[in-house]
């Protein structure tokens, strides 16, 4: 995992390299200024030699200018370097999201894939600015801060260095509670945002039952279990902080015991306790700085593993490697021997299917709740893959066509739909960012929503809200068969596009999708029987598989479920 997270400095190896040249250089200056502060104790202020002393007093505010300079650098593109490498991961990590299943979406709550692209990636700038940093100017600072306090004192020296073991023990058991801690923390605050996103999505639901009271109170137990895990992960923190400031001050009293003491025995100068002091206070730097990295190692590599985890999820529905482009599209579809099922096999929700739609051809698909006329219409352009059979697009197997140009030339209309927080014209052009504005227009007027575009105040630059909440149901569904004029596929699916709609607005809407229709191959997935009076043929699925075929008066005369199904809704007039 640790060669993975490496992998994303390679693009900005040239940004690294300059961070590290500019913090090796500041670890330089901090090493030098104690060498200086000795030998001026030591040497020239003894000797009176104030000429010497006012040169290196230029020399080190030069020296001084050059570590800002240094420090500014480090500061500001290590930062930048971390931010770049944060976007790439975000990046990817949508890039990812993209290509998985719909399987993926139906297990996985929206909240906690946010969590993921947002909150566990957050942390990644610092780690990836301070990690390397911390680490190259620690070892630096150590190991000349050894070799030279070893040139002053080599006894004083290694009865210091003799704690960095210590030390390192005590960070190598917090770590594991930290580790564990902070894990917790990164699922707790994704059950928050899954609960916040849900409840938010559900608003009007809430109010319009009164449950204000009970949603704040769902929330309050998520929120408060992010809390205590919170706590907990603070007080491994805490535990860890408070122990390495505990050696620190242990260290510091040694220098100032054991250093006086060999002051009086005569193996060191007070210029050279001055020194060994100030080289214990820089020494200190890398100690805190491996303590900071502690933390921050922990909360980026917790949100990494999550990052990780997500990228490791191979999609079970992709192209083959031999996949071939879908062109020139007629538009004959045919199942053979289809069986699918949401759980690897079990529980089937169609099996042994067979069913032939010829190009051009409008094909009803009814029956009961559950009978799996949805998912037949899923099946199609793969947002599902079947557990046996085939299913062909002229004459071609599916799984054998390229996604993208699979789904290219089809188009779905829904119940429920989806626009866009944006324009009118963001939503309609959405179906083919390529098209002008005047195929835009065009596409709204054959989808009779041309008219009411232009009663507003902002036409086609009408923001419509969130999810187009400020729209209807009737404008939001023409919309939809806008933006699909645009796309303009062979291939319609239309999957009870009308059924929550007044009749009236049924009727506009009927007559966009009829226009939409002509010349295409057409399923319809509908519950209201009148709107699908004139379909070429009807297919009567049931949880037995299909049940009858024909046209309209065909099933009627027939007397069977189609007809029951007919009466039940017109009350026995039957046209």
């Amino acid at each position: 995992m640790l060669r993975r997270f490496i992998s994303y400095y390679k693009p900005h190896k040239k940004l690294f390299f300059i961070d590290m040249f500019f913090a090796f250089l500041i670890s330089a200056f901090d090493l030098i200024f104690p060498m200086v502060s000795r030998t001026i104790v030591n040497e020239i202020i003894p000797a009176g030699r104030m000429d010497l002393l006012l040169k290196w007093t230029i020399i080190m505010v030069i020296l001084f200018g050059f570590r800002y300079i240094s420090y500014y650098i480090v500061s500001y593109w290590g930062h930048v370097l971390g931010v770049y490498i944060e976007h790439d991961m975000r990046r990817d990590l949508f890039t990812h999201l993209q290509t998985l299943p719909f399987s993926y979406y139906d297990n996985t709550k929206t909240g906690h894939i946010m969590s993921r692209i947002v909150n566990d990636l957050r942390d990644i700038t610092e780690l990836s600015h301070h990690g390397p940093e911390d680490l190259f100017i620690s070892s630096v600072m150590l190991m000349g801060s050894f070799i030279l306090l070893v040139r002053i004192e080599w006894r004083l020296t290694l009865i210091i260095f003799a704690f960095i073991p210590l030390i390192v023990l005590f960070a190598m058991r917090k770590r594991l509670k930290m580790e564990d801690s902070f894990r917790e923390v990164r699922r707790k605050i994704a059950n928050v945002n899954a609960q916040l996103e849900n409840s938010i999505s559900g608003i009007r639901v809430a109010k319009s039952f009164t449950n204000e009271d009970y949603e704040i109170e769902k929330f309050q137990d998520g929120n408060s279990q992010y809390k205590e895990a919170r706590k907990e992960s603070y007080k491994a923190m805490a535990e860890f902080v408070a122990g390495m400031g505990l050696m620190t001050n242990v260290l510091n009293l040694i220098v100032i015991s054991a250093g006086g003491y060999f002051v009086y025995r005569g193996y060191l100068t007070i210029g050279d306790l001055l020194a060994y002091t100030l080289y214990i206070n820089f020494f200190m730097q890398p100690i805190r700085r491996l303590a900071d990295f502690m933390q921050q190692y922990q909360d980026g590599m917790t949100g990494f593993e999550r990052f990780i985890e997500v990228m490791n999820i191979e999609p079970d529905i992709k192209d083959k490697e031999d996949a071939i482009e879908l062109t020139h599209v007629k538009g004959d579809i045919e199942f053979k021997n289809v069986s699918f099922s949401y759980t690897n096999g079990e529980n089937r929700i169609l099996s042994n299917l067979n069913l032939k739609i010829e190009a051009g051809k409008t094909v009803a698909i009814v029956g009961p709740s559950g009978a799996g006329k949805t998912t037949l219409c899923h099946l199609i352009p793969r947002f599902y893959d079947i557990n046996e059979g085939e299913i062909l697009v002229d004459g071609k197997n599916i799984q054998d066509i390229t996604l993208k140009s699979l789904r290219k030339n089809i188009g779905i209309v829904q119940q429920d739909v989806f626009l866009f927080t944006g324009t009118i014209m963001d939503n309609i052009s959405y179906g083919d960012p390529s098209k002008s504005e005047a195929e835009i227009i065009e596409a709204a007027k054959k989808a009779r929503i041309h008219d009411f575009i232009m009663t507003l105040p902002n036409g086609y630059d009408t923001y419509i809200g969130e999810k187009g909440v400020k729209l209807s149901g009737g404008q939001k569904q023409r919309i939809s068969i806008a933006r699909l004029f645009l796309k303009d596929p062979p291939i319609l699916i239309l999957d009870e596009a009308t059924s929550s709609l007044d009749n009236e607005t049924e009727m506009l809407i009927q007559e966009s999708l009829e226009e939409l229709a002509k010349g295409r191959t057409t399923l319809i997935i509908a519950h209201r029987l009148s709107t699908i009076k004139n379909a070429d043929e009807i297919v009567v699925l049931t949880n037995e598989g299909i049940e009858e075929r024909g046209t309209h008066e065909e099933l009627l005369r027939r007397g069977y479920i189609y007809a029951k199904l007919y009466r039940s809704q017109f009350r026995g007039l039957v046209s």
